[in-house]
């Protein structure tokens, strides 16, 4: 069985941490391995934005979940996962503040867990945010999502839609329309990881 873990790319004098979440399933028990696409797509990215995070004294980790799936929406399978690498970053870091970067279900899982008092937002990429989904742990703090227009595996408008709905109960949201990519972040790449990046350094106190 695959465990939970996290690849780190930390740096001297670490002020902050960008957490990267990737995607998944709606529904799978089959194991994250080393060659499942959603991790591999994040351990992309994270190589891509490391060299400047680095340079703004910011560090890159990437958590892998034990499961494919959400599965279940009384108890997702991703969210303790999650958890856990914010759990690890107090007992490896302290009380640095921290980003969350997901992609898909990665980006639905940061925000159930943006109520950590470590988190300081969310970047989300290509996001699966439903109607029912809260949005009061992002209460008090940031949402920067990203849509695709012909996305056909998660929906543009429902992100617009939660981003209006996270604004007015009182988080600072924005929506940045991608343009006609889909969801794999396959086109545009260069693009995709500006936004990752950018959003995130401004999400972290200077």
């Amino acid at each position: 069985m695959t465990s939970v873990s996290l690849t780190r790319r930390n740096v001297a004098g670490q002020r902050a941490l960008i957490l990267m979440l990737h995607g998944g399933q709606e529904i799978s028990r089959e194991p994250v391995e080393h060659s499942s696409g959603p991790w591999r797509r994040s351990l992309v990215m994270q190589h891509a934005i490391t060299r400047r995070a680095h340079a703004a004294g910011v560090g890159t980790w990437l958590l892998r979940y034990r499961e494919r799936g959400w599965n279940d929406d009384a108890a997702p399978s991703p969210v303790p996962d999650a958890r856990w690498a914010l759990d690890q970053v107090r007992r490896e870091l302290g009380e640095v503040p921290v980003v969350l970067v997901g992609h898909s279900m990665g980006a639905r899982t940061s925000v159930h867990v943006a109520d950590d008092p470590l988190v300081q937002g969310v970047v989300a990429l290509a996001p699966w945010l439903p109607p029912e989904d809260p949005v009061t742990p992002l209460i008090g703090k940031s949402l920067a999502a990203a849509h695709g227009s012909t996305d056909q595996i998660t929906s543009a408008k429902a992100t617009a839609r939660f981003v209006e709905r996270a604004r007015a109960h009182g988080a600072s949201a924005e929506f940045h329309d991608m343009g006609p990519v889909g969801h794999y972040m396959l086109r545009r790449v260069r693009a995709w990881n500006e936004f990752a990046i950018s959003r995130s350094l401004a999400l972290l106190p200077r």
